[in-house]
């Protein structure tokens, strides 16, 4: 079965440490999939992409956006998309472990993130959907994203560590309503 993303109901955020002590918040506002899931009780049937348009980060600062979008960090003109390619869910306790390939600025590296499974629902207007909830971590130097500034009593600028939140509702794709045939067409039948 098919799965579109729900973009008024799903948020990719992450955060990263400023100085050392305080905390960055930012988001991706242009997210798209193309998922495949056969059981919407079962996250482990799920398969797909997930891609990011770069260029949509935003952290509530036009300044720090404009440094992230720039050459220094994702380079958004160059390399405009970030992608999730999903290659194996394995249940873990309670929840499950989505590992896929994440490629950013052209690198591509493994990363294993938390899953926590909502479940499934019909909302009121009849349509299905799932949605659940990954988290983890990410070493931004992984993906060749290392400027930095070193500070005077050894820390750094710009944590190497980037914390991930990715909360999404998916909706199940209906078939295509076949045209309704003319009447005549059907029969062949001319004015």
């Amino acid at each position: 079965m098919t799965w579109s993303l729900d973009p008024h109901h799903t948020a990719v955020t992450f955060s990263a440490k400023h100085l050392g002590v305080a905390t960055v918040r930012g988001s991706f506002g242009q997210v798209s999939a193309a998922l495949e899931l056969d059981d919407p009780n079962d996250p482990t049937t799920g398969s797909g992409t997930v891609t990011i348009q770069a260029a949509s980060i935003t952290t509530g600062s036009e300044q720090r956006d404009g440094h992230l979008k720039a050459a220094d960090f994702l380079e958004v003109e160059k390399y405009p998309e970030i992608i999730f390619k999903l290659k194996s869910i394995a249940p873990d306790g309670d929840q499950f472990k989505v590992t896929g390939d994440l490629t950013i600025k052209d690198v591509t590296k493994e990363i294993t993130l938390d899953y926590e499974h909502s479940g499934s629902v019909v909302d009121p207007f009849g349509n299905t959907k799932v949605g659940g909830t990954l988290t983890g971590t990410m070493n931004r130097s992984d993906w060749g994203l290392t400027w930095n500034v070193p500070l005077g009593g050894g820390g750094l600028l710009v944590s190497e560590k980037v914390k991930l939140e990715i909360d999404g509702e998916l909706a199940l794709d209906k078939p295509a309503q076949a045209e309704p045939v003319a009447a005549g067409a059907a029969t062949g039948a001319t004015a």
